[in-house]
């Protein structure tokens, strides 16, 4: 059972890391932002950082912090709310979202002062990148866990199979990955789209296999990344998140249409209204 005050702790970084979503997607006028995918994995972003990582925002490089890599980078908002609010950028930095020169692009790219661990690039490279993190830790006898989020529609990608078996072969147990499983992807429901058990792949890749089903209650999601963080199974570690498209604002939840664009100034104003009377 999660601890209630951390408990207590992520549910209101959460709250305030909805509302950054929306700013900085806001801010980011026609260039758009994607809300849908960002507002699903609130939870499980916030679990890591305010309930479970070892890191430090004044010290972004220490050697044994764990390692956080967003594979599913177009849903960089989430990752970007919750370095500001742990401390890594300012709320003025936060507003240049996808501005001219800003560091804050539409997918993370590597910059280590302000806590962004690697760049993911296309889908599915981003966890191959962790598989290989987890892997030099264990060569190098390094005492830290890689934790990695992973979209469902993500999951399509060949190369995440291929690292997951890897991953599997060395016995990668310092590695965890979060699937944020809202069911909806780019062009339409996964159901749709890709119909697949992903919970029996990942379990014939050789993974420890954890299903929460409300991926959106900081409580379930904190239970399952602890019972996962000090598991000796022997064998890298999955937790499947069922979560909502588009959690906290009403016209967002479970649409397509809200997976990626830009959000007009009364949308705004009315998702800011749901979530201020939240």
């Amino acid at each position: 059972m999660a601890n209630k005050k951390t408990v207590d702790l992520v549910e209101e970084k959460a709250a305030l890391m909805r509302r950054d979503v929306i700013e900085m997607g806001y801010a980011a006028g026609g260039r758009g932002a994607h809300f849908g995918p960002a507002l699903s994995s609130i939870e499980i972003v916030a679990g890591l950082f305010f309930g479970i990582m070892n890191h430090d925002p004044k010290n972004p490089t220490m050697a044994d912090r764990d390692r956080f890599v967003q594979s599913k980078g177009h849903a960089c908002l989430a990752y970007y709310a919750a370095l500001t609010e742990t401390g890594y950028i300012t709320r003025e930095q936060m507003y240049t979202f996808k501005g001219d020169n800003s560091f804050l692009a539409g997918h993370p790219t590597r910059n280590m002062k302000y806590g962004i661990e690697v760049t993911s690039g296309s889908l599915g490279n981003g966890f191959a990148v962790a598989c290989g993190m987890a892997k030099a830790a264990k060569i190098k006898s390094d005492d830290h866990k890689v934790y990695c989020l992973v979209g469902d529609g993500e999951c399509n990608e060949g190369i995440i199979w291929e690292a997951a078996m890897n991953a599997a072969k060395y016995e990668l147990d310092n590695l965890i990955a979060i699937v944020d499983r809202n069911g909806v992807q780019l062009a339409g429901t996964t159901k749709d789209i890709m119909d697949v058990d992903i919970e029996a792949l990942w379990r014939a890749a050789g993974w420890d296999v954890v299903v929460v089903e409300g991926g959106n209650d900081a409580s379930s999601v904190l239970e399952a990344l602890q019972g996962m963080r000090d598991s000796s199974s022997g064998k890298p570690h999955v937790i499947i998140a069922n979560t909502t498209k588009g959690k906290g604002i009403s016209f967002m939840e479970g649409s397509l249409g809200w997976h990626a664009r830009p959000m007009p100034q009364e949308f705004y104003e009315q998702a800011v209204a749901e979530l201020e009377n939240a």
